[in-house]
Order: structure tokens, then C-alpha cells, then sequence
């Protein structure tokens, strides 16, 4: 009789691992870890809302041919725009003479699944690339930026230091979810669902932790590996005074991923 051999033990079975990002975005860091063999908790650290008011993204979108550049600097300002751009009855055909800047991967793809053409994308993907890829060409241009209502200002201040006059609205803002506050605490305080690892892929991920749990919920975080997408959040992390055991070498999803394999597997 066949003896089916023995399933091959998932590098990361038995490692529970939270993920903190906004709802509508955490499937596909939860797939993939699934697919390694972690249990996945999800508990959002992040709320995407609309701007107070739509207006001045209406009006640049409305006013796209007096442009030279476009950036975008997440999915979420993507995924905002083309929903003015349809509410308003713009077609992608306004973006034709516009050159476009993406911070990264993911950025890209969700510009080009709606129709449009990327033309940079850094090789480090964060702001201080985007303005390294951009800063010779920018001269005399003028740019338009697209993004939260909370930001970092590199982009912005760099690229009017290299000449560009640079225009930056608000299409969406990132808020706590107060309803993950108290799962927040129950998953740290029962050891059926306390996390070997947490994962944070923003500033803000980290910012809104930190709200969350409080000063005194930092003591509950005792012996939990802290996993950054990249240095920008590695920084906001050490800022508020948690430290960075894990942080990936390409700051993507699939970079991120595999940061937690190697230190899983070494």
C-alpha cells in the first residue's frame, strides 16, 4: 500500500502575525503569509475618509493641461483620483500630455490597470528617490502632487529647490479606526491570539499604533518582533520609541514577506 509521504512543514507554521493594515489593503500581505503557513491576525491600524472637501482636487484635475508632472505616492491616491476623475466626467485621454511619477510597485500597477502610462518609478521607493529620479527634469515644470491630507514634505520641498512649482493636493486623509482599540488590547492580553510578530507598511500604520495601544499598552509588546516595510517607517518606529527587529530589503509587500522568512528561517 502507497503511503501518501508526509505534508512539508510551511516555513512560518505556528507564527502568529498581526497585520495592521487599513481593511480594504491587508489581503495580500494576509494571503501571502497565509500561504507560508503564519496565522494571520488582522486588526487595522488605519482608516482611509475622504478630504473634507473635494474641491481642490477637483479643480487641479480639472486644470491637468496646465501641468508637466503628475505624482502619485500611494494606491489609495490613485484609487482617489480616478473616483473624482469619474464623478467629474474625466477620461484618461486628459492625462495624455502628462508625464507620471509613482513611488513604487504597487503605485504603478494600480495607475496602469486604470488606463494610464507610468514614466518613473524610483529605484528605492520612497520620497527621497522620487525626488532624486525627478529633480534634473523638473526645472521650470510645473507638478502636480497627489496624496493624504498628513504627509511627509520631502517631495514637495526638494523639487521647488530644483526649480519645479510644485502644487500639492488632498485626496484622501488616514484616521485611527477606533473600533481596533479594544481588539487591539484582547489580542495583546490572551496567549491564544498574542502575536509573535507585527507588521507595519506606513508612518501611519505606526503613528495610529502607537495611539492605539498608548504609553502604558507599550509594556504589553514585551518579546513581540516589530517587522517595517522600509526605512521611512523603521524611523517613525524608533521615533516613538518602539524598536525594528525585522525590516525588508526591497520595501514592497513580497519584500516585506520575505524579510519575515529570513528571520524566521536563520
Amino acid at each position: 500500500m502507497k503511503v501518501d509521504p508526509k505534508p512539508k512543514k510551511k516555513p512560518l507554521s505556528g507564527v502568529r502575525i498581526l497585520v495592521g493594515r487599513a481593511r480594504h489593503q491587508a489581503g495580500a500581505l494576509s494571503r501571502e503569509l497565509r500561504e507560508q503557513g503564519a496565522t494571520v491576525i488582522e486588526i487595522p491600524f488605519i482608516e482611509i475618509r475622504k478630504p473634507s472637501s473635494f474641491k481642490p482636487l477637483d479643480s487641479a484635475l480639472r486644470n491637468l493641461e496646465e501641468y508637466d508632472w503628475l505624482i502619485l505616492t500611494s494606491v489609495n491616491g490613485v484609487d482617489a483620483m480616478w473616483e473624482r476623475m469619474g464623478k467629474i466626467r474625466l477620461k484618461n485621454t486628459s492625462l495624455q500630455r502628462l508625464h507620471v511619477a509613482a513611488i513604487g510597485p504597487a503605485t504603478k500597477k494600480a495607475i496602469e490597470q486604470r488606463g494610464a502610462h507610468v514614466d518613473v518609478v524610483p529605484k528605492e521607493y520612497v520620497a527621497e528617490s522620487v525626488v532624486r529620479s525627478l529633480r534634473r527634469r523638473v526645472n521650470g515644470k510645473r507638478v502636480l502632487l497627489v496624496r493624504a491630507k498628513v504627509a511627509r514634505d520631502v517631495i514637495p520641498v526638494e523639487l521647488r529647490k530644483a526649480g519645479a512649482h510644485v502644487d500639492v493636493v488632498e485626496a484622501y486623509e488616514t484616521v485611527v479606526p477606533q473600533s481596533s482599540r479594544m481588539r487591539l488590547r484582547i489580542a495583546l492580553a490572551n496567549p491564544g491570539l498574542r502575536p509573535q510578530m507585527i507588521t507595519f507598511t506606513s508612518s501611519s500604520t505606526v503613528r495610529n499604533f502607537a495611539a492605539l495601544v498608548g504609553a502604558r499598552g507599550k509594556r504589553a509588546l514585551h518579546g513581540i518582533r516589530m517587522v517595517s516595510i522600509g526605512p521611512v517607517t523603521s524611523s517613525t518606529l524608533r521615533e516613538l520609541g518602539f524598536q525594528v527587529d525585522i525590516a525588508a530589503k526591497e520595501f514592497t509587500i513580497p519584500g516585506l514577506v520575505a524579510a519575515i522568512l529570513r528571520a524566521s528561517t536563520s
